[in-house]
């Protein structure tokens, strides 16, 4: 940040703007939503919270970045099951949900890049999942390789999921 006050509040407004889909839900219905992110970085979570009243709806959650942090924010992890996969993004967003005692919960795993991952997936690949009421994942592939971009395309698309899974339950 610039240590500008002006510009640190837009940015903290381009947070809040971008979960004002679903944070407008969560408010209006009283429900709680928990996040456990990898390869956005925090930037689910940052957006969240950036919303005024956020306390009412914001859990908490953690970022998912190594096989040690996973281990303690979404244990349990099924032998075999690969990160940066659908599966992954579900159960991460369902061990989230439930070890948080949300109503919600977001799951996202990738590789923002400039490069892969290890699994041999490219840079700008994501799975995102929610789950609760009614679940939901996706796959993206954004063909961008600029990691500061790809962490905000996931961040967007996982809220957008979100909002959409709210309004269909």
């Amino acid at each position: 940040m610039s240590g500008d006050v002006d510009s640190d509040a837009g940015f903290v407004g381009k947070l809040a703007e971008m979960s004002q889909g679903a944070s407008k839900f969560l408010m209006q219905r009283g429900e709680t939503v928990a996040v456990a992110e990898s390869s956005c970085g925090g930037l689910i979570s940052a957006s969240l919270v950036a919303v005024p009243g956020a306390s009412a709806f914001y859990i908490g959650g953690g970022i998912v970045y190594t096989a040690q942090s996973g281990r303690q924010i979404v244990p349990g992890r099924p032998k075999g099951m690969r990160s940066a996969s659908e599966p992954f993004a579900l159960f991460e967003a369902r061990t989230i949900r439930e070890r948080m005692g949300a109503d919600w919960g977001i799951g996202e795993t990738g590789a923002s890049g400039p490069s892969g991952n290890p699994y041999g997936d490219p840079a700008g690949h994501a799975c995102v999942a929610v789950s609760g009421p009614v679940e939901r994942v996706i796959t993206l592939a954004t063909g961008e390789t600029d990691r500061g971009k790809n962490m905000w395309l996931f961040a967007h698309a996982a809220l957008v999921l979100l909002a959409e899974a709210l309004a269909a339950a």
